[in-house]
């Protein structure tokens, strides 16, 4: 997997790619994927670009190769978060409903915090029953920063 690191308005982003899709994104405090290689790629380039963009105000919808790693399940949670609006919520209830299972709450949050390309998979956008925000692996002043992008 190629790496990259890149800084941005919320700190130092960095943005892996395996086989021309992007896979992984991570914050300062994260563990970097084993078996990297510190190299910037035309589609790293491009996906900086992106989310600079986006962390600008000036893009709303990614357009990206993604490639989560993950369990079936999970992937299903991915792809449901990737249909919430810019600029919108839902609760973790709301989504297990949309995939079919509305008792899953908690796994869809289990699925939520191990999404390994937050931003571009919008987890963010995700909150709890009463509207308040609940974790984030980037903490919650990013999450409430990124949800104040999205307001703007």
């Amino acid at each position: 997997m190629n790496i990259y690191f890149y800084n941005t308005v919320i700190g130092k982003v960095a943005i892996g790619e395996k086989d021309g899709s992007i896979t992984n994104v991570c914050f300062g405090v994260d563990a970097l994927p084993q078996d990297t290689i510190e190299e910037e790629t035309p589609l790293l380039m491009e996906a900086a670009q992106q989310l600079k963009k986006y962390l600008i105000g000036q893009l709303q919808t990614f357009t990206l190769p993604l490639n989560p790693a993950g369990t079936p399940f999970m992937k299903q949670v991915w792809t449901q978060l990737g249909t919430i609006p810019y600029g919108t919520t839902a609760t973790y209830k709301e989504i297990a409903i949309k995939i079919g299972n509305g008792k899953a709450c908690r796994a869809v949050g289990l699925a939520n915090n191990r999404n390994p390309i937050p931003i571009f998979i919008p987890c963010h956008r995700v909150i709890g029953s009463n509207g308040t925000l609940t974790g984030y692996r980037g903490g919650l002043a990013m999450k409430e920063a990124l949800l104040g992008i999205e307001r703007k």
